[in-house]
């Protein structure tokens, strides 16, 4: 059933047209999840489908009614207690000590509980720890129709069966979740690469062939020396025969040149490269290392004499809930907190979203050299795989979008004299294209890098370690967050294997001591005896 509708829609900030497509129909049932570049107009479309803002020119038709779950909402909460209580946050109800992540969950119960139609979203997990992002998902899939937007690539796979990307502010649809459309958009980009080729290599020949026409052309019109006048008449009107072919073969291929569907290059993807010997890094096997960390705000403990390690080039993400420490213990680190040791070499570089590193006046290659200790070259590497390709690198930073300013942010950091990196939530409000991007340079970067994160994904892609802290406490863990979660799983495996064999070993003792009694139904108890042995076997292979 159809519950929305725009049609031949447009809006404009300024002269700038962010969005212009022709139709868009919601149904019932469909999960859609919406992508695009920073700035390409993902929240304007949710804005202009909720009401809240009007297209320039279209119409929308809506059938149904809506909750809209914005991206920063300063609304008084009102919602359900069942659903405040699944997200742990009843007692944040009306109060003024709320974290970032509090705030969201207060704001997705109140979304949640209007139980409208149609539910919009627009980066819901910002800020979520792995349980809210965890209740948040068992929500949603159990809702029958909704628009998201989202940075969580693994959050939208789970849910979405519909992929809409804004791309030059028209609507491309896809059918599937993030990963079928992925390869979807994969198989259309080798498509436009090929067609490039083949226009270059079409382009090529067609002039090359018009340019060998004109050559010959002009060689024909010399007549050759010691040519009697009659000879020279007859050998004129020849090659004035032949010229005239051969200059209309040569118009006939200029035609074609001209006719010539023009392909636009792709954007191509450099390999960074950068002298990291620059920033002069340490050679110790542990740069950083806490002991006996004891830290509190008043009377309330966020770390508990507990004590970790930094290896020299790991990729350690910090996990844990809300209000569990993380960003406290990035800032003990940047800081010069007495429990905490630094080799003499590290130099780090802080990456939290103020944006006071930016020069709003400046540009954004004016930014990046401001303090870069890599050439001009290395720099404009970095700024294209962050995707500021060609003369966008001159665009003023103050009009540039919160994501893009995040990523001229960390275009500074990568080329400065840095060597160890601490990133706060570093993929918050990028979107999907710019987290792989990120993701992809700091694989090759050759420093140290400490970062907070509740992108799974992300944390798998590149973190090599895992600080998890929770009551006070940090653990180490080697590997990234789908083999802790493996562990984790397998571990409990084994403590409910234990369990049942225990119960089930209690279970033949107490039919063996049945046996040894007079009068016993000895026929039954070997029947029962029998049973759970093989029940033990069972077990046993699973």
């Amino acid at each position: 059933m159809l519950i929305l509708e725009a049609s031949d829609l447009k809006k404009y900030y300024g002269d700038r047209l962010i969005i212009s497509f022709k139709n868009l129909k919601i149904k019932s049932g469909d999960k859609v999840g919406v992508v695009g570049r920073n700035g390409a107009g993902k929240s304007t479309l949710l804005n202009i489908l909720a009401g809240e803002v009007d297209p320039d020119e279209g119409t929308i038709h809506r059938y149904c009614s809506i909750s809209y779950m914005k991206q920063f909402s300063d609304e008084n909460i009102t919602a359900q207690g069942k659903i405040l209580k699944e997200f742990r946050v009843e007692k944040k109800v009306d109060t003024e000590n709320v974290s970032g992540g509090e705030r969201t969950k207060l704001s997705i119960a109140a979304a949640l509980s209007k139980g409208r139609e149609l539910l919009l979203a627009d980066e819901p997990t910002s800020n979520l720890d792995y349980e809210g992002i965890s209740v948040l998902r068992k929500k949603l899939s159990k809702i029958e129709t909704f628009v998201l937007i989202s940075h969580d690539r693994e959050f939208m796979d789970s849910l979405c069966n519909r992929i809409i990307e804004i791309e030059n502010g028209k609507l491309v649809f896809y059918e599937g979740n993030y990963s079928c459309y992925k390869k979807q958009k994969s198989i259309k980009m080798k498509s436009i690469q090929n067609e490039y080729e083949q226009y270059i290599s079409e382009k090529s020949r067609l002039e090359k062939a018009v340019t060998e026409r004109e050559s010959k052309s002009k060689s024909m019109k010399k007549t050759p020396k010691r040519m009697g006048n009659s000879e020279a008449r007859l050998h004129r009107r020849e090659s004035g025969e032949k010229r005239k072919k051969v200059e209309g073969a040569a118009k006939i291929i200029e035609t074609r040149l001209e006719k010539l569907e023009i392909k636009e290059k792709p954007d191509r993807i450099p390999e960074v490269k950068f002298d990291f010997s620059l920033t002069d890094p340490p050679k110790n096997k542990i740069v950083i290392s806490g002991d006996n960390i004891c830290f509190s705000y008043g009377s309330n403990v966020i770390l508990n004499n507990t004590n970790f390690k930094i290896y020299n080039k790991s990729k350690t993400a910090v996990i844990g809930p809300n209000g569990s420490g993380k960003t406290t213990l990035l800032n003990l680190i940047y800081g010069n907190f007495k429990s905490i040791y630094k080799v003499p070499r590290v130099k780090i570089g802080y990456f939290y979203q103020d944006f006071q590193n930016l020069d709003y006046d400046k540009t954004i290659l004016e930014n990046v050299m401001g303090n870069s200790i890599q050439d001009e070259s290395s720099v404009r590497t970095i700024l294209a795989r962050l995707l500021f390709f060609d003369d966008e690198v001159y665009k003023k930073v103050s009009v540039l979008s919160g994501g893009e300013k995040i990523k001229v942010s960390f275009a500074k950091l990568f080329v400065s004299d840095v060597n160890v990196l601490l990133l706060d939530e570093p993929t918050n409000y990028l979107d999907i294209y710019s987290i792989e991007a990120l993701e992809d340079i700091i694989k090759v970067y050759d420093g140290t890098i400490v970062f907070v994160s509740h992108d799974s994904r992300f944390i798998n892609s590149v973190a090599k370690r895992l600080l998890l802290l929770k009551d006070g406490q940090i653990t180490e863990f080697h590997g990234n967050l789908k083999e802790f979660q493996e562990q984790q799983k397998l571990k409990n495996d084994n403590s409910n294997y234990s369990i049942e064999k225990s119960i089930l070993q209690m279970k033949l003792t107490e039919i063996i001591s049945k046996m040894s009694l007079p009068n016993c139904d000895r026929e039954m108890l070997e029947v029962e005896y029998k049973s759970i042995l093989h029940e033990l076997k069972s077990l046993k292979k699973k």
